[in-house]
């Protein structure tokens, strides 16, 4: 899958090229910083559909074009809509965002985000909505709505999923960047690398991670997200369930047997 998905205009909004079973997806507005507008979200989700059934993208890394990773929604096409209407705009745009980090979350196959520069309000959420997230050791990240009178409540459900109460309300409250290590810390971030090295180390784990079964890691995700929000008894119920499941699966056997014979499994993704 190699080429890019516009919506209007003359350069594309998002750029995707797959290579070794990883799909790399660009955002492309530098010049807004990767503000999320209704077109690059609408972009993001088509080729998040598209590789859903593309069984040779078994990896997706979400990146930005430019001086950062992305600025949050698009503020300037907030205050562009037609005033007689803002509200039903308001919650269709809130809507289609929310859409969109649902899909990352039930997209079965694992998400890293590669960021550097700075990642802000939605643009932070796409971060901790992400399974994994590589960062440039200059990046920064905040939610800073409450500096213009705008809370930062869409990107306070994925970032207190991904990190603990206190950060996030302080990171809520006060709107104050943290840096990539602070991100990595508070487990906003898996790994911290010298900008230099940010590509070719988000290519490695994504190729770590592209050589195992897709049908595993397909269960899993789904496992994962919907584990964490059981009371522990039904969840440890519900994994013993998804434990049988993934143990019938031929690829399990397979994994078993070349454990046991030393030698490296073929998957089947069945």
């Amino acid at each position: 899958m190699d080429g890019a998905a516009s919506v209007g205009g003359d350069a594309p909004l998002l750029t995707e090229t797959c290579e070794d079973g990883v799909l790399r997806l660009v955002l492309n507005r530098p010049a807004q910083r990767n503000a999320l507008s209704v077109g690059l979200m609408t972009a993001l989700s088509e080729a998040l559909d598209r590789v859903a059934a593309d069984k040779a993208c078994r990896v997706v890394v979400i990146a930005g074009a430019g001086p950062a990773f992305c600025a949050g929604h698009d503020l300037r096409e907030f205050r562009a809509l037609d005033r007689d209407n803002r509200r039903e705009a308001y919650q269709r745009i809130f809507a289609q965002c929310s859409a969109l980090m649902l899909q990352i979350v039930h997209l079965p196959k694992p998400v890293i985000a590669e960021v550097h520069g700075t990642a802000t309000a939605a643009g932070c959420q796409l971060v901790a909505t992400c399974d994994l997230a590589v960062a440039a050791a200059d990046a920064r990240f905040a939610t800073p709505g409450v500096d213009i009178g705008l809370f930062c409540s869409t990107p306070m459900v994925a970032l207190t999923r991904a990190v603990g109460r206190k950060p996030a309300m302080e990171m809520l409250l006060t709107g104050e960047l943290i840096d990539a290590a602070t991100a990595k810390a508070i487990g906003l971030v898996n790994r911290v690398v010298p900008r230099p090295q940010l590509a070719t180390a988000t290519l490695a784990l994504a190729r770590q991670i592209a050589a195992k079964s897709a049908l595993t890691l397909a269960i899993g995700k789904e496992a994962f997200y919907r584990q964490a929000e059981l009371g522990l008894a039904a969840a440890y119920s519900y994994a013993a369930e998804v434990m049988t499941k993934n143990m019938l699966a031929h690829d399990a056997a397979e994994g078993i047997d070349a454990f046991l014979e030393k030698r490296p499994p073929v998957w089947r993704d069945a």
